[in-house]
């Protein structure tokens, strides 16, 4: 018939999806990026976290976009977190995750949506590095040093096979989000993410993304320009969840435990 759609078109067409983009001080990607995002998606949230310069006036331009405003800079982490829960509240399925600075393509998600439809994975994790590309830029060395001894110490301790433990282009089906317990706010949000994704038993795919650089030079702020220190920052932050989700773990078995012989010692009869 003509006119008909395809399955796979209807699928599409069925999934509610968000995409949520963190913002702070982005007056110079700002626009561009929301007017290339609006040709692929029609709900996007952005998450002001206390921009100084001209970021607000110009979120205010544009008519139907969602925004939740921080009155001071909260943190890269927080801003997530906050965005999770708006796609949880206003009941979404999926939401994207996507930079503000140019370095993440809008013209990708319909390749994250296309993946959704696929259904069988519940982080669908843009990768900079699964796929060598003709076009991909060069990234500035400490970046790449420490993002592959991160993804390298994940994979070992975690049993993940991922390429990009950094990468924050990232489909997340928000059922599997009400599982998580996140509160680290920074840039470190990954180190906390991660041990929670697969304690949850929560399935990761990768999707290949081209290598964006604009800007080489962008900081991360105060000691965390210091690459040692960057680094350092992150495994404490690692070594910290792990401690405390090996923790919950035990609290968990010993309440099974004791459950277990509440229940023998209400079953057992005593012998006359």
């Amino acid at each position: 018939m003509k006119g008909a759609r395809s399955g796979t078109d209807r699928k599409l067409l069925s999934i509610n999806y968000l995409i949520a983009i963190p913002v702070y001080n982005e007056s110079t990607h700002v626009v561009d990026v929301l007017r290339q995002t609006r040709l692929y998606a029609d709900n996007i949230l952005v998450v002001d976290d206390g921009s100084t310069d001209d970021t607000p006036q110009l979120l205010d331009r544009f008519e139907g976009i969602r925004t939740i405003r921080h009155g001071q800079n909260l943190g890269y982490g927080r801003s997530l977190i906050d965005a999770f829960d708006y796609a949880a509240t206003n009941a979404f399925d999926w939401i994207i995750t996507m930079d503000c600075d140019e370095q993440h393509e809008p013209a990708v998600i319909p390749d994250f949506v296309e993946a959704m439809v696929k259904d069988d994975a519940d982080i669908i994790s843009g990768s900079r590095y699964l796929t060598a590309m003709d076009d991909n830029d060069s990234p500035p060395a400490d970046r790449r040093s420490i993002n592959k001894r991160i993804t390298a110490m994940l994979n070992d301790r975690l049993g993940m096979s991922i390429t990009d433990a950094f990468c924050g282009f990232k489909a997340h089906r928000v059922a599997g989000l009400s599982g998580l317990t996140l509160s680290e706010t920074g840039y470190a949000f990954p180190m906390q993410f991660w041990p929670q994704v697969v304690a949850n038993d929560m399935t990761v795919s990768e999707l290949p993304i081209r290598l964006v650089y604009n800007d080489p030079n962008r900081h991360f702020g105060g000691d965390l320009d210091d690459p040692t220190i960057r680094h350092q920052h992150y495994v404490e932050v690692f070594e910290s969840e792990m401690k405390r989700l090996e923790q919950k773990r035990l609290e968990q078995q010993h309440r099974t435990d004791r459950d277990r012989t509440d229940r023998e010692a209400e079953g057992c009869c005593p012998c006359f």
